[in-house]
């Protein structure tokens, strides 16, 4: 039973190091990243932004009519009714900043999950359910799992899943492995991490081939 839960261990690290190479092999942009949210939440983030601010006015400026004071008191006992509305203004629009953070972070991992193959909407859930207790824990989760993007197959340029061994395509084989003690080994790899072979010197034999099955 040892010996089976290292090897499963064993397999789960080293499935990990490959995501990670994969990961740092991504060259994300930030408003390349952006653009993948759905246009309706930025749309409806703005339109709650300002009816949130006409609302707030609204209330606020109507204060005196129902026996109540104009906010912040300060500025309202001194006249000062344009800069009270701007200071309310200003703290509405940080309160709309910080919740607006989080609906397009949310927006966000619906929609790159589900171009990384995962599922979209499991990890949504699970993002939602974080947020009231943990905070940004569930993001943090995500954002250390979540697989590597699609990327194109070595030998026939069809998009490939970081986790699928061989094309479907073309049953390009998809995962090279040390020529000495046969794991898996990352493109980026210049020597193995088990055996410490230099495959810069067989880097042939790493290169993806054709799979007879």
């Amino acid at each position: 039973m040892s010996d089976y839960s290292q090897k499963v261990t064993s397999t789960f690290n080293e499935r990990m190091r490959l995501m990670r190479v994969r990961r740092k092999k991504e060259k994300l942009r930030f408003w390349d990243e952006f653009r993948i949210i759905p246009r309706w939440v930025t749309v409806l983030v703005f339109v709650l932004f300002f009816l949130a601010q006409g609302i707030a006015l609204a209330v606020n400026l109507t204060a005196p009519e129902r026996g109540d004071q104009i906010f912040p008191p300060e500025l309202s006992e001194h006249g000062h009714i344009v800069l009270a509305s701007l200071a309310l203004g200003g703290m509405v629009t940080l309160m709309s900043i910080f919740f607006a953070f989080f609906i397009f972070l949310v927006a966000y991992v619906n929609r790159d999950a589900a171009r990384r193959g995962m599922n979209s909407a499991l990890w949504t859930i699970l993002i939602l359910i974080f947020l009231p207790t943990w905070g940004v824990i569930g993001l943090v989760i995500y954002f250390l799992m979540r697989e590597p993007l699609p990327y194109p197959c070595p030998q026939c340029s069809a998009s490939v899943s970081a986790r699928f061994n061989f094309c479907p395509n073309c049953k390009c084989n998809l995962q090279p492995s040390c020529p000495n003690c046969k794991h898996e080994v990352a493109e980026l790899d210049k020597f193995c991490p088990y055996c410490g072979t230099d495959l810069g010197a067989s880097r042939a034999d790493l290169t993806p081939q054709p799979s007879n099955l």
